[in-house]
């Protein structure tokens, strides 16, 4: 086993980790931008390394530096979380030339599934059902045209060389088209510095269901059951849990199997996500492998107990499997909340500031994954997720009033978070019956829901009582209980502004 890895990330991710390693007895090695100098995962750390600075571009997407720092630290091995260069096929080739252990998927599996093209061209020969579509790059909007007329509309034109929501887009009708299909090249290239998107069929109102495999580099593969992710917005996810409301065993056992062939196909070892879409008729269709560890991760280890970064340590350092398909069982319910810095008020638009006031949920069944502190600026230049949020119990029933009760106690004060959207979720009657799909947040907006106090409204209140309570202060001698009377706390109005 590894004796010190570096953790080519930051935020939760970062922490979560470390944590594992800590655990393994493994010595962690951070590395920060200028922008993070106080963060959670440079105190965590045994030792951390300034990599430059606050834009991403010349931080964490510097491979150059990152690979400097292992080599200077000792580090024997890399981990990349999610994001940033976790699923860059010539960073991980690179570590594997300077002698460190990628802890993923080799190079050449990712390069191969990071092209959603090739990807769908694999799982084609394997025999895996895809959506109707293209086995390759639209070079043309007359090419991109005609495939749509032979597959029909609606259409979705999606960027070859990643995803996220990144260079995609849906399309109506022909009239729609040409302009999409400059939209879509324009936000590739600027994405993923590759263009190329290819045409494939939209489904209508299909739900998002993916496999969590584990596959050594001894042949051996596993999946751990799925996770539902159709609470999406702009492609991303935002609610994910385990198992899904319409699963069936024949049908889990049907996917499942999929799954595995999925990734036997492409040569795939390490942890990684084979991604579904699922119609009204239960049919489904391939959709793409996260060649990674999934923010959504925790979901699964809830329901199976089992660690997957843990188990990404043990593949990368070479061991086999220790459990059999057989071995894996799902216990109970688990559903994850992403506490994004974003406005659900306002269409989910990016939030910064510094953390005035931080209270977070604890108790039976929760566990929350956090890179948050009292004091911290959140900024634009990463991605909005701050925290996720899970909650485990017997049943999908008793998980959803765990994650309400959770929610309750969430308190993030100045920044935005999409705290208020998870609570109108989970109090939601067909979320609660498992009626819904991914245009679910399109049809669920917040703007019939008050918002909160914000902080600035909320000085203003304890001001105004403040000065009503000097008003009303009793003169020496007057007999009246002065400890209750003139106490401003006392009405309890600073505790109801305080909550959402």
């Amino acid at each position: 086993m590894f004796e010190k890895i570096l953790i080519a990330n930051r935020g939760e991710i970062a922490l979560r980790v470390m944590r594992a390693c800590k655990e393994m007895g493994i010595a962690t090695v951070a590395v920060y931008s200028e922008a993070d100098r106080t963060a959670r995962h440079v105190r965590y750390a045994d030792e951390a390394y300034l990599i430059g600075g606050a834009v991403s571009s010349d931080s964490y997407l510097r491979q150059d530096r990152i690979l400097e720092v292992a080599w200077k630290s000792g580090a024997e091995a890399v981990h990349p979380g999610y994001g940033f260069l976790a699923e860059n096929p010539d960073f991980a080739e690179a570590c594997e030339k300077a002698g460190l252990v990628f802890i993923g998927p080799p190079s050449g599996a990712m390069r191969q599934l990071g092209s959603k093209t090739e990807a769908r061209r694999i799982m084609v020969e394997a025999g895996v059902p895809v959506i109707p579509g293209m086995q390759r790059g639209c070079d043309t909007t007359e090419e991109g045209l005609r495939e749509a007329e032979r597959i029909g509309y609606p259409v979705m034109l999606k960027a070859a060389a990643g995803g996220g929501g990144k260079g995609m887009r849906v399309v109506e009708s022909a009239e729609e088209f040409a302009s999409a299909f400059e939209n879509a090249r324009g936000e590739a290239a600027s994405a993923f510095g590759d263009p190329t998107v290819y045409v494939e069929k939209k489904l209508v109102g299909p739900r998002h269901i993916e496999f969590q495999i584990l596959a050594d580099q001894h042949g051996n593969c596993v999946h751990l059951n799925e996770r539902e992710c159709s609470i999406q917005r702009r492609h991303q996810k935002l609610v994910e849990e385990s198992p899904s409301a319409i699963m069936t065993p024949e049908l889990r056992a049907r996917m499942g199997e999929v799954a595995v062939k999925a990734a036997l196909a492409a040569g795939y070892t390490n942890a990684g996500t084979v991604e579904f879409l699922v119609d009204a008729e239960r049919n489904f269709y391939f959709l793409e492998v996260n060649a990674r560890l999934q923010v959504e991760h925790p979901v699964t280890e809830m329901v199976t107990g089992i660690d997957l970064v843990k188990e990404q340590f043990r593949i990368s350092a070479g061991e086999k499997l220790a459990i059999g398909q057989d071995d894996i069982r799902l216990f109970g319910s688990a559903i994850e909340c992403r506490i994004c810095a974003e406005d659900p008020y306002e269409d989910f638009f990016p939030s910064s500031g510094v953390v005035e006031l931080l209270i977070e949920p604890a108790g039976p069944g929760v566990r929350l994954e956090s890179g948050l502190r009292e004091g911290q600026e959140v900024s634009l230049y990463y991605d909005p997720l701050v925290a996720k949020l899970i909650c485990w119990a017997g049943t999908r029933g008793e998980a959803i009033t765990r994650m309400r009760r959770a929610l309750g106690e969430y308190e993030v004060y100045g920044i935005k978070t999409t705290i208020p959207f998870h609570k109108r979720v989970m109090e939601d009657v067909n979320f609660r019956l498992g009626d819904f799909d991914t245009t679910y947040v399109d049809q669920n907006r917040l703007d019939d829901v008050p918002k909160r106090a914000g902080s600035d409204e909320i000085a203003a209140a304890v001001a105004t009582l403040f000065a009503d309570a000097e008003k009303s202060k009793p003169q020496v001698g007057s007999g009246r209980d002065s400890d209750l009377q003139g106490d401003p706390w006392n009405a309890y109005a600073i505790a109801a502004l305080m909550r959402r």
